[in-house]
């Protein structure tokens, strides 16, 4: 990763929750600042990714997981905030607009990430005018050098007090025991904190379409830089959750994501290779 560039895997998400908002009808998430976030100079990128979208199914399968993700996200979030949490930490932000799309002013928003996706994604927002709500409080990490609580704590959130975790798109790139620490400390917050998160899954659990979107998907993320370095198998994950204190956990499928926000599409919009996925746990 370059200084004040984000990760490509940052960029390529945000590339296809845009093209989501362009592409599907009707949407599964909606997020009016998908697009603009972007910034112009990657708008011809995106015009090309949506011209080649729908020629193979692994795309439309990884845009539909990524709107399902976001939605599912999001949505636990709300929950959470109606049963009465008032702090929200985005890890691994990368470029996603729920902070400034949120009308709760009762919750309070960090922002973590490494701090050269952060800078960039600061640089975005201030060049397409998108404000940065009094809520939100932007935490830049390296987690080579800084403690992750020490961080939170500097940027004004309270330890004492439950907090709902949104953690996307970064655990399959981080090591098992990275993971598990992260999991300890959320698991150590105070009762009634919750975290939602995916994961990928071992490969010895992949159907035949699965394991041939991951056989052609691990070498391009490791030439980019950013390889797959950890899989679970669900019930395993789910085991050693409860063992870390999580008293509610619950993992989403694939196929229960398509039952929850697919169902009855006329486009065929749907997960079909994903590898990945969704857990909610509360403390």
């Amino acid at each position: 990763m370059r200084e004040f560039e984000p990760s490509r895997t940052a960029m390529t998400v945000a590339m296809l929750r845009a093209a989501h908002q362009i592409m599907d009808t009707p949407r599964v998430f909606e997020d009016d600042l998908a697009v603009s976030i972007l910034g112009e100079h990657a708008q011809p990128m995106l015009r090309s990714l949506i011209g080649a979208a729908d020629d193979e199914i692994e795309s439309i399968s990884l845009r539909a997981f990524l709107a399902a993700r976001s939605r599912h996200a999001e949505d636990c979030i709300a929950r959470a905030v109606q049963g009465g949490i008032e702090q929200c930490i985005i890890l691994g932000a990368g470029l996603d607009t729920f902070a400034y799309r949120c009308t709760d002013a009762r919750l309070r928003i960090f922002e973590v990430d490494h701090p050269a996706t952060q800078a960039w994604k600061r640089t975005r927002l201030l060049g397409e005018n998108i404000p940065v709500p009094a809520s939100l409080a932007f935490v830049p990490v390296d987690f080579a050098q800084t403690s992750l609580e020490q961080e939170l704590i500097k940027a004004g959130w309270d330890a004492a007090r439950p907090s709902v975790i949104s953690w996307l798109g970064v655990v399959q790139y981080l090591t098992r025991d990275t993971t598990m620490k992260m999991l300890a400390f959320v698991a150590s917050m105070p009762p009634g904190s919750e975290i939602v998160f995916d994961y990928a899954i071992s490969p010895d659990l992949m159907n035949a379409a699965q394991k041939k979107y991951f056989e052609t998907l691990q070498p391009r993320l490791a030439a980019s830089g950013e390889p797959l370095q950890t899989c679970f198998d669900p019930a395993a994950l789910v085991a050693a959750l409860e063992a870390l204190g999580f008293g509610a956990v619950e993992d989403v499928a694939p196929d229960r994501l398509n039952a929850l926000y697919f169902r009855g599409r006329a486009d065929g919009l749907r997960t079909m290779t994903t590898i990945s996925h969704i857990i909610r746990a509360r403390v």
